[in-house]
This record gives C-alpha cells, structure tokens and sequence, in this order.
C-alpha cells in the first residue's frame, strides 16, 4: 500500500476506534493511562535508545541546539511524561457530564452533554513528550488520536507510541484509539488534511510557518496560534517593585516560549523613574532592549525599535519597549500589533484593572500577574493539548473539556408539536 492509502486507512481504523473509545467507561480509561505510565518507564531502553538515533541525526544535519534540547528525552523527561499520563488519569472525565438542564413550557426537559469530538489529528514537531501528552488528553476526553510528528524525532515518536498502543492492546480499549504515522513524507501530511470524513479536527503545533502550512491546505477545522506577541502594560498605577518583578519573569523565566513577554507598553507617568530600574533588571539578565523614540530618551543606550519589532515574536532574550499616555492607546497597540494570545496589566486601581480585562480580546488577559501563566497546568487544567487563538471551538489552553463539544438531550411524555 502507498503513503497516501496508508494514511487513509489509518484515518479510517481511527474513525472506527473513536466509536468505541466513546462508550468506555472512565474507569477503564484511567486504568489504561496509569499502565501507560508505568510501562513508559519500563521500556526506558527502548525509548532513549531511538531517541539517540534522532539525536545524533539531528546533529548531523545541523540543527540548532535549543530544537536538538526540545528533541532529547532524558529520563528526567520520561519520568515527567509518566507523571503527565497519572495526572491525566486523575481529571474528571467531561464525557457525559450534563452542563445544564431547563424544562420548557410544553414540559419537554431540555440538557446539554458533553460528547467526545471524535479523530483529532495532531501535527507537531521536535518534541516527542507531546507524543504522550497529545495521546493522554485525547484518550481521557473519548477521542481517537493521529500523531504525526516531525521527521527529526521520527524514531522516538514511534517508540513511545508502540509503548502506548500495546497497552491498548491488553486493555478493553480500541488499540487504533492511538496511532502514529510512520511516514515522514509530506505526501503524508498532505493526505491527512484531506481526509474531512474520517478526522473531525487538527491540531499543528509548531512554529507560525507549519501552522499557516497546515491552514492553507486543510479541508479539516484547524485549532492554530500562529504565534504569541504577548504584552504587559504598565499603568500609571502599578506597584513599582511588582511590576519589575513580574515583567522580568514574564520575559526571563523561559524566553523560547509562546507565552513570553515580547512587547512592555509602560504608562508616561511611571516610566522615567521606573524604566531605568526594569532595564537594569533586564540587562543583567542578558535581555537586549529594544525602544520607541519616548523610551529611548528614558534609556538613551539602547536600540531603536521597528515597526517590524512590534509584530515580533522574539521567543529570545530580546523586548520591545513603548511609552504610551493612556490605557487607550495601550489597548489600541494591542489591537494592531498583538495575536490575541495573552496580555497582563499591573495595576493597583480596579477600575483600570477591570476595564483591562473587558476592553482586551485576548484568549488570555491577567491583572497583576506573569504571562507565563498562560498554560493549561498553571490555570488548573491539569494538562493542555496545545493554546488556541481561534475563537471557534475553542480559545486560550485547551484541556479535556476543550476536546469535547455537547450534544443536546431531551426528556419528553409523549409531546407532540402542533
């Protein structure tokens, strides 16, 4: 059979799996997630040893350190994938919960149910952990998964996959509920995007050009960020040593990340005694300041800043500084220049603080708090299968509930409509 048959009939056994993975039971679910756990560890050999194989592929073909860093799994990575599968397994199960019931006049009973989506499609690159992460969330929420993850981890992805699905295998569950692609042509990736009747969502995770790659062919619904310009405004009444600390974790903790800061708008009231102390902080962090011609009177040593920096994504030890005089023109930058991923104000006036949070459009808006919260773990999602900034079906980290839609349910006593 060639690639493209391949795919399809993968596609089709996923179609099938999803059917029964959606009546089991949730017990039998987080049996499964829990034996997944352990034989992750078990079969570390296995694991690290293909995971060398792309490693040193990697090197070869000279790819830059941070990605061969995301690429490589230790066993500290293995143990954190295993502990991701037990923390899944501990999350309330959405499917079949009813979120709301009402009775009409007629005295019909009128509910809304959560149901699994039914085949996500994952398309991702470098990091296997998403590999186990993608497959614990799909599983738990009822949906069959298909992986295609990038060609540098192809080994590693495969590895942790067949792990996976030989639990399937000794359980009650669908043993195509998960499965990897192990093809590592486009020609596969094309396929997959065409295939509406058998997956009902993808997912790409990856830097902005595979994801706009993705959109551009899919006949499938995308759930997409394409990438995160994320802004913190300092207002006029912000906490000064707050405000420093906040902005330094947002932008130092952890720069190659989505939800890093990437733009400081900071009120003119405050910036000419607190800039020099948020740039001091900054530069001993080896953060490169970049400024609008208002900051750059303020810290005269640093670069000017482009009309191209305020669409930036650095996802590096570099920020973009502007000045502004009000809120208002605050929130119009990030109207014109942010990718509705998240925002944060730090503020001590409420007012200014709710207005923050009602006038912004972001998936993600903080008052007083570190951009890096964006992140299903930190917000209490218990794991995310990756941060939306499409407003339909869902919008800001997608946990479990997020992987299910509902479906209307309705009680009746032999009403008829007239």
């Amino acid at each position: 059979m060639d690639i493209s048959g391949s795919v399809k009939k993968i596609a089709e056994d996923a179609l099938a799996a999803s059917r029964r993975l959606a009546r089991s039971s949730t017990d039998i679910k987080n049996a499964a997630l829990l034996r997944m756990a352990d034989e992750l560890i078990r079969h570390r050999d296995l694991i690290v040893s293909e995971n060398e194989r792309d490693v040193r592929a990697a090197g070869e073909k000279g790819l830059s350190s941070a990605m061969i860093d995301r690429l490589t799994v230790k066993d500290a990575t293995l143990q954190a994938m295993a502990q991701g599968l037990r923390e899944v397994a501990a999350l309330p199960d959405p499917v079949g919960r009813v979120t709301s019931m009402w009775r009409r006049p007629n005295g019909l009973l009128v509910g809304r149910m959560r149901i699994p989506l039914g085949v996500i499609g994952i398309i991702y690159e470098s990091r296997p952990n998403v590999t186990v992460d993608a497959s614990a969330l799909c599983l738990k929420s009822g949906n069959a998964v298909i992986l295609r993850g990038g060609s540098e981890a192809i080994h590693s992805n495969l590895a942790i996959a067949s792990v996976l699905q030989d639990v399937l295998k000794e359980s009650p569950l669908p043993d195509k509920a998960i499965q990897a692609i192990p093809f590592t042509d486009r020609e596969a990736v094309s396929t997959m995007l065409q295939l509406d009747e058998q997956i009902d969502l993808i997912i790409p995770r990856g830097g902005e050009d595979l994801i706009r790659a993705v959109v551009a062919q899919s006949r499938i619904p995308v759930i997409k960020h394409y990438k995160g310009v994320c802004h913190i405004f300092v207002d006029a009444a912000a906490d000064p040593e707050m405000a420093v600390n906040i902005c330094a974790n947002a932008k130092v903790q952890r720069p190659g990340v989505c939800n890093a800061l990437e733009t400081l708008l900071v009120h003119a009231d405050i910036a000419p005694e607190w800039l020099p102390k948020m740039a001091e902080t900054l530069q001993k962090a080896g953060v490169l300041l970049k400024g609008c011609e208002k900051t750059r009177k303020i810290l005269k040593d640093i670069d000017a800043a482009t009309e191209e920096d305020w669409y930036a994504e650095y996802l590096d030890l570099i920020l973009a500084v502007r000045v502004v005089e009000s809120m208002d023109e605050a929130i119009a930058h990030i109207e014109k220049y942010g990718s509705l991923h998240t925002e944060s104000i730090i503020t001590k006036d409420y007012a200014n603080a709710q207005r923050f949070l009602n006038e912004v459009n972001s998936s993600t808006v903080l008052v007083n708090a570190s951009t890096r919260f964006s992140d299903g773990f930190e917000l209490g999602l218990g794991a995310e299968i990756g941060i939306s900034t499409t407003k339909l079906h869902a919008y800001g980290p997608m946990g479990l509930e997020e992987l299910t839609t509902s479906k209307f349910i309705i009680y009746g006593a032999g009403q008829v409509r007239t």
